[in-house]
């Protein structure tokens, strides 16, 4: 485990996908940074790669997040996504084994092992409580466990599977406390955030319920809002 990046919860994570690059993408982590700044609740945010580097260079307290990187080493790799190449760009860590970019458990080892080497953090996706067990004995930093059956449709993971992120938090800890929880899918407004993170979630995120609002900066400021004040809420002993 990368022991670099020393996070504390609430989290929020806010992927890009395909929906926004260049200038867009810009303009939504300079207003990313504005706001976690603002309520106190880092955020991770993953850019398509040719952006990281303007981001980067753009931010002072963003953490910048590639998309996915390959588990291969210096050396042939057409096409791979290398290490040293992202933290060079100026991320701080990688997504791995996102439902639209799975990748064998096998794979997601080498790759936490060769981001631990170059000092990159690590957020690595599960489709389910006993995957995020089983990914937990890899040492990740973090593990976003979200049913893929609700990824993108509105349908969040708090309304439609309680029990998903209580047993996911659990599991995950019983393995390694350490490791921070994410739970997510299907978020789309701030009272989703809210419900999240009332039912144990230690960080959670959203891409489409952002991305494709009307107004993109004000719904992430509801959201991080919403973070804030449910996790306040529910650890009245940390405030």
């Amino acid at each position: 485990m990368y022991s670099g990046l020393r996070l504390q919860p609430p989290v929020f994570e806010i992927g890009l996908k395909g929906y926004a690059w260049g200038r867009k993408a810009l303009e939504l982590a300079l207003a990313a940074e504005r706001i976690s700044a603002s309520w106190k609740v880092p955020i991770i945010f993953d850019p398509p790669y040719p952006d990281i580097p303007a981001i980067a260079r753009a931010t002072q307290d963003l953490l910048v997040f590639a998309q996915h990187m390959d588990p291969v080493g210096v050396g042939p790799g057409a096409g791979a996504v290398l290490a040293e190449s992202l933290k060079e760009a100026g991320a701080h860590g990688t997504l791995l084994n996102h439902a639209e970019k799975p990748m064998a458990l096998g794979d997601i080892a080498k790759a936490i092992e060769r981001a631990d080497e170059v000092g990159l953090a690590t957020l690595v996706c599960a489709d389910s409580p006993e995957q995020a067990a089983a990914i937990a004995h890899l040492a990740p930093n973090m593990i976003l466990a979200e049913p893929p059956s609700l990824i993108g449709t509105g349908r969040s993971v708090g309304r439609q599977q309680r029990d998903f992120i209580t047993r996911s938090q659990e599991l995950v800890k019983e393995v390694n406390p350490d490791i921070m929880v994410f739970n997510s899918a299907g978020i789309r407004t701030a009272a989703d955030v809210a419900e999240v993170i009332r039912l144990g979630a230690e960080a959670t995120g959203s891409t489409s319920g952002i991305l494709k609002a009307d107004d993109p900066i004000r719904t992430m400021e509801d959201m991080i809002r919403a973070v804030r004040e449910a996790w306040d809420e529910s650890h009245p002993e940390a405030t």
